[in-house]
């Protein structure tokens, strides 16, 4: 178990962890996929929550919640589903509006045959912070939204006889956390009651919580199971447009419990091994199998790591190529093996480069035009819960818009969305929690190292997915801060020393090109214009004036290819004057066509992208500007 102590100020539960990455904490996050030495169970459903409505936030943690049921400690305790965020739920609008620690409990049944297999549960997602306890006991805890936290709790489980899981989540934003915030208290008792406080974002939309994504447990045989797959590729750059060439993949799989003996080999199929002997603990062997899109087998071999290469290969292309085959999805599947012990893993893949060339965005080696979105996760009602049916209703939208990119603006979106962008061939820039990095309280040595931690789970969750063409750290950071500097230029070598394979950047905001101070460290500047909106509103005549000679001064300054992230102008839906006035549609025309005619232009010299902000409606904190 890993070790962690609460240090109590004010309200806030500061938790200080303690585990090294090789502890109950797993080191791989391989998606829940069962095979016929894996099986999943779902928790999510109608769960009880409580919300810590006392001054200090502290009650649940005085009276150990944890160790009873909610409805037995209090007739608060409501059903609240999961996954979804909980502020819509009710009419209450204390709840909409809380922050601190709330929590949540089920029962639930675990099957006697699962007690001679290793049990893992996975919460796909809990903002922010998260600690979750079995039967009593302290299971794992973990600090960050929208990426995936699990343990091993099999020593825990009662088999064959209820159990109780119980999360406590807290969405307090911090100086320190990602997104920053600060908690501000009222102290003027004449105004406000005892203990009154406000969260103060510094982020431009509103701070949904709860266990937004799916709860799941899965097993693994318990002696000797797979734990990480790492793929990576090159592709002959001869190679024909429509895929009749060859690729050199490179894997690597992490195998718990085992050792693997020999050295690695071919079996059959068109492709030839390199590269010597795989360790890792314990006596195991790794067979594996390239399977194409009719789970055919086109190259097998076995050993834990080393190079296939895979002729006549069919490239992931974004859907928009105009291609004989778009994001063409092949299957990496994996059996590690030791005496009568297995484990079986699948792990879709799609074979794609990108690399930077001469100002150009390279996807296969061919020039590549990010024409697409960005977007955020929220709903009505759920809020940032997952939601498969509008989850498919946005892709239709976005594929009968023809866009063909989208960033993840400003977090990780649920796995099923990358999915979609896997399956359908839309390209991502895929960006982390960090929006609102304003401050020089944002950008010390705590900051920083969860930084970098949150970057490492975002890597280690999306490595191999063939959409995701770019790492995105931050948005709108302000960059023109001298603490700025040291400390982007670390979280972008640390991304960029996890994954060498895929261009690294962040999305500059309101910084010039002649004060800022990290722009130089990313491979592709990407920055966020809204001349005629933001500034000098309502004078359209503007904006091609200003936005080309923006541009053109940063590509001089730097000498990178340019994205431009976001632009746009709000529009009230069927709001129509002319000539046209701000938050009419035809301003949002007339806006629009200031900027495409210099994208027109630009995009033949360094432009590689152009993204409109935002591609729904999405909810904001309450504010009069």
């Amino acid at each position: 178990m890993c070790n962690i102590f609460y240090q109590f100020t004010g309200f806030t539960c500061v938790l200080v962890l303690l585990w090294p990455c090789d502890s109950d904490v797993l080191c791989g996050m391989l998606y829940p996929r069962d095979s016929e030495s894996r099986e999943s169970k779902t928790l999510d459903g109608l769960w009880n929550f409580l919300a810590d409505t006392s001054v200090t936030r502290n009650e649940g943690f005085k009276k150990k919640w944890w160790t009873k049921s909610l409805q037995a400690i209090s007739k608060a305790t409501i059903s609240m589903p999961v996954p979804s965020s909980f502020n819509d739920i009710t009419q209450d609008k204390t709840l909409r509006d809380f922050i601190g620690w709330a929590w949540y409990d089920r029962k639930f049944y675990v099957s006697r045959d699962w007690s001679n297999k290793r049990v893992v549960m996975r919460v796909d997602s809990a903002h922010y912070m998260a600690i979750v306890w079995i039967n009593g006991e302290q299971l794992m805890n973990h600090s960050g939204g929208h990426l995936p936290f699990e343990a091993d709790l099999s020593q825990l489980l009662h088999f064959g006889a209820k159990n109780q899981v119980t999360i406590a989540i807290n969405n307090t934003l911090s100086p320190t956390t990602l997104p920053p915030g600060s908690i501000q208290y009222k102290n003027d008792g004449n105004r406000y009651p005892p203990g009154y406080f406000v969260q103060n974002l510094q982020m431009d939309f509103f701070n949904y919580a709860g266990i937004h994504r799916s709860v799941t447990l899965y097993t693994t045989p318990p002696i000797l199971y797979i734990d990480d797959i790492t793929l990576k590729y090159t592709i002959d750059q001869s190679q024909s447009p429509n895929s009749q060439g060859q690729a050199i993949i490179e894997y690597n799989v992490l195998v718990k419990g085992g050792r693997t003996q020999g050295k690695a080999s071919m079996t059959r199929g068109e492709a030839s091994m390199t590269r010597g002997e795989a360790m890792t603990q314990g006596q195991a062997s790794i067979e594996w199998a390239v399977l194409d899109a009719q789970d055919k087998v086109v190259v097998s071999g076995v050993g834990s790591e080393g190079s296939i290469t895979l002729k006549n290969v069919k490239l992931w292309w974004p859907y928009t190529a105009g291609k004989n085959y778009t994001a063409y999805l092949y299957t990496f599947q994996m059996t590690a093996k030791s005496g009568s012990s297995f484990d079986i893993y699948r792990q879709p893949f799609g074979v794609r480069t990108v690399r930077i060339e001469n100002s150009q965005l390279l996807i296969n080696n061919e020039p590549f035009y990010c024409h697409g979105v960005a977007k955020h996760e929220d709903s009505d009602i759920r809020g940032k819960g997952l939601d498969l049916p509008l989850i498919l209703r946005d892709f239709n939208l976005l594929v009968w818009l023809g866009a063909n990119c989208i960033r993840t603006s400003h977090y990780p979106y649920a796995e099923e969305i990358m999915d979609q962008c896997d399956r359908l061939g839309i390209v991502v820039i895929d960006e982390s929690p960090g929006v609102g990095i304003q401050l020089v309280q944002n950008m010390g040595n705590v900051s920083l190292q969860h930084h970098k931690e949150v970057m490492t789970e975002m890597v280690r969750r999306d490595k191999n997915r063939p959409s995701v063409i770019m790492w995105s750290v931050a948005n709108e950071p302000k960059t023109n801060l001298p603490e700025a500097q040291f400390y982007f230029k670390s979280v972008i070598d640390h991304t960029r020393g996890l994954d060498h394979t895929r261009p690294v950047t962040f999305v500059i905001g309101p910084t010039e090109f002649n004060t800022d101070r990290c722009a130089r460290y990313v491979d592709v500047v990407c920055v966020n214009r809204y001349y005629g909106w933001y500034s000098d509103i309502g004078h359209t005549e503007l904006i091609q004036k200003q936005l080309k000679y923006d541009l053109t001064k940063w590509f001089e300054t730097f000498n990178k290819p340019i994205i431009i992230t976001e632009y746009g102008a709000d529009t009230v839906s069927g709001l129509h004057q002319s000539p046209s006035v701000s938050f009419t549609e035809d301003y949002q025309g007339d806006f629009m066509s200031e900027y495409h005619a210099v994208f027109d232009q630009l995009r033949h010299q360094f432009l590689v992208g152009e993204m409109v902000w935002n591609f729904a409606d999405f909810m904001t904190a309450q504010d009069t500007h």
